[in-house]
């Protein structure tokens, strides 16, 4: 388990920082996983989003994300810049839209794509909350990804996911990613989210030490307002380096 489903989750960008994280992409691990072809486009789509087939580039970024669990963790800030730029320079939303189409297909294809891989799963529910995390209409989260991170997650938190630590840590760490802005969105959700964690911690006997370390971690972090204590910070982390 990666020390990741401890961490907090990262903030989302003004419409100012989108230009200096920006300048900054092509240093990042994020940007080199691209072929070359998709990082010219990328640049093009940030400088003039009209001289760019956008509907080929959302597909080239989301095709990468689902075999690549590294690049879709940081993948909605890429895809943040492009719709900023679009939005700023070209006055439309062509990027968005067809992104949202693309994640819609494959939500919808959601429980083959577990049976196929697990890790393409995961990545698909990774890549789902970044977008979540990144892009925002007034400041507020995408009405339409709303419900389908909450399904997402509850399937992450039934009892045969519960048994695989490689989709634990995923819940994990995008509850500590996104979890507070879902609340926001639909309390009565979260809600039953967490009554399903509550029971697979206490009912469900076959689960590993490492799993019940991380509901537990889960459970205490969002009873404290979606942040730790520093005594609790400390014993996860020493118990997950252990």
């Amino acid at each position: 388990m990666s020390k990741s489903a401890c961490a907090a989750s990262s903030p989302t960008p003004s419409g100012n920082e989108s230009n200096k994280r920006w300048d900054h992409l092509d240093m990042d691990s994020a940007w080199t996983a691209l072929d070359v072809v998709t990082q010219t486009m990328l640049q093009k789509a940030i400088v003039d989003p009209k001289t760019v087939d956008l509907e080929k580039l959302s597909n080239a970024i989301v095709d990468q994300s689902l075999k690549d669990l590294s690049f879709c963790k940081d993948a909605g800030r890429m895809c943040y810049a492009v719709v900023q730029a679009e939005a700023q320079k070209a006055a439309s939303s062509v990027f968005r839209r067809n992104l949202l189409t693309r994640l819609q297909q494959e939500f919808t294809a959601r429980e083959e794509t577990r049976n196929r891989s697990v890790q393409e799963w995961v990545c698909l529910v990774t890549f789902i909350c970044s977008i979540f995390d990144y892009i925002k209409v007034n400041n507020a989260p995408l009405v339409a990804l709303v419900d389908p991170v909450y399904d997402c997650l509850y399937r992450l938190a039934q009892p045969d996911a519960l048994m695989i630590e490689e989709e634990v840590d995923c819940l994990v760490v995008q509850l500590h990613r996104v979890g507070e802005q879902l609340e926001q969105t639909n309390s009565q959700r979260m809600n039953q989210l967490f009554y399903l964690l509550r029971d697979g911690f206490l009912l469900q006997e076959d689960l590993s030490s490492m799993t019940r370390l991380l509901l537990l971690e889960i459970l205490e972090f969002r009873a404290s307002g979606w942040t730790l204590t520093d005594t609790a910070h400390k014993y996860y982390y020493s118990e997950v380096a252990d």
